[in-house]
């Protein structure tokens, strides 16, 4: 009788194994039968916990804006983060309320010529008008002049506020590339905020005085309640999350005695055996397999898994780039959502030793990197592999 041993990933606790377990459990049988299930549920014993009662959460009040309140800084950095994931996000929004526009008389010019001409200018110089923010600002530009959008938002605002519209979308422009870009440095929220004041008044507005920050009520109140409710809800949420970040940090500090207990589980059982494993699981059943010979483990199946990426890094813990996977690690199958931005290839790196299959749960991340075990195809891969 084959034995599959199925070891969960990052963040799992009870009651939630005990369900994982059964779906995993439940499918695989499913598709054959005489197969002997063993969960090997490490979380509850070498899981992280914060020990000390989450002593180390900071506190959720105060900010870096000095007096201002709280409420009013979580909307305007809720509404950063808005244009940041999205700078054209105020420009539609404006676009969208713009009514019916009425005919143009002979010779008029239409609402948005005097902004397209002053973005047009203003990519001229280049990206010193807000060198401080990094470079971009004149492709920004370039980029804002020509969106469709532009038109309808100029017709539906005063020129001062489409002013400042637009140069909060060069600000985002400028500040989103370098986040895609892993630039070392990020402007902050005072500069930010002084060059978007330059941009605002290059574009033809007058100066802001003592009013700074994103001034846009609809992108304020579709980020403040969500910005506010993270605040204050900290410590729950840390308390939620962190077994999944402290799981993998606990285990790449601390990980010979989870993968002493697989050793233990493993010792114990009849040949075949198969181990499953997802994400972190995939790391430790790997580690274990390169470190100590274990013959009647014939099958080693990883979904979402990490492993390949560590060891490319030079961070897995049982065996250092370049160095080839030991002859004793059994056949490899590693499952893989190319949407699951946790998982990552190993055929390329150990050539012959690992298949690679690529299985598509339809989920974006990061759901589909926790959707593999509701997904039917991942069932049939690996009972078409099992001894």
């Amino acid at each position: 009788m084959t034995a599959v041993v199925f070891i969960h990933g990052t963040g799992v606790r009870e009651p939630g194994f005990s369900a994982l377990a059964g779906r995993f459990s439940a499918g695989v049988t499913a598709l054959r039968g005489g197969l002997r299930i063993v969960p090997y549920y490490w979380g509850g014993e070498h899981g992280a916990t914060l020990a000390a009662d989450g002593a180390s959460l900071p506190p959720a009040s105060g900010t870096s804006r000095g007096p201002a309140a709280p409420d009013t800084a979580d909307d305007d950095t809720a509404a950063w983060a808005a244009l940041y994931a999205d700078p054209y996000a105020e420009l539609a929004l404006a676009a969208a309320a713009e009514t019916p526009a009425a005919e143009l008389p002979p010779g008029s010019l239409p609402p948005d010529w005097h902004i397209r001409a002053r973005l047009a200018a203003l990519a001229a110089e280049g990206d010193a008008p807000a060198a401080d923010l990094g470079p971009g600002l004149a492709r920004a530009a370039t980029g804002l002049a020509a969106h469709p959008l532009l038109g309808a938002a100029a017709a539906a605002l005063a020129p001062d506020d489409l002013a400042h519209l637009a140069a909060r979308s060069l600000t985002a422009q400028v500040i989103a590339d370098a986040l895609e870009s892993d630039a070392p440095l990020v402007p902050s929220g005072a500069t930010r905020d002084d060059a978007t004041d330059r941009l605002a008044r290059a574009l033809g507005a007058p100066p802001l005085g003592g009013e700074r920050g994103v001034r846009s009520l609809a992108l304020r109140v579709a980020g403040s309640a969500a910005s506010r409710a993270v605040v204050r809800r900290r410590r729950a949420l840390t308390e939620a999350a962190h077994p999944a970040a402290g799981d993998v940090l606990r285990y790449l500090s601390r990980g010979e005695a989870v993968r002493a207990g697989l050793r233990t589980l493993l010792a114990g059982l009849e040949p075949p055996v198969a181990i499953v494993a997802h994400s972190l699981g995939g790391i430790i059943a790997l580690d274990t397999l390169v470190l100590t010979p274990l013959p009647q483990v014939r099958l080693l199946v990883t979904a979402g898994s990490q492993g390949p990426f560590l060891y490319e890094s030079g961070s897995l813990p049982s065996l250092e780039h370049p160095a080839p996977l030991p002859d004793h690690v059994p056949d490899w199958l590693n499952l893989y959502d190319p949407r699951d931005l946790l998982s990552y290839l190993g055929a390329g790196l150990f050539p012959g030793r690992v298949t690679d299959v690529a299985v598509d749960s339809r989920q974006p991340f990061p759901a589909a990197h926790s959707a593999y075990w509701t997904n039917p195809d991942v069932y049939r891969h690996i009972v078409d592999r099992l001894p």
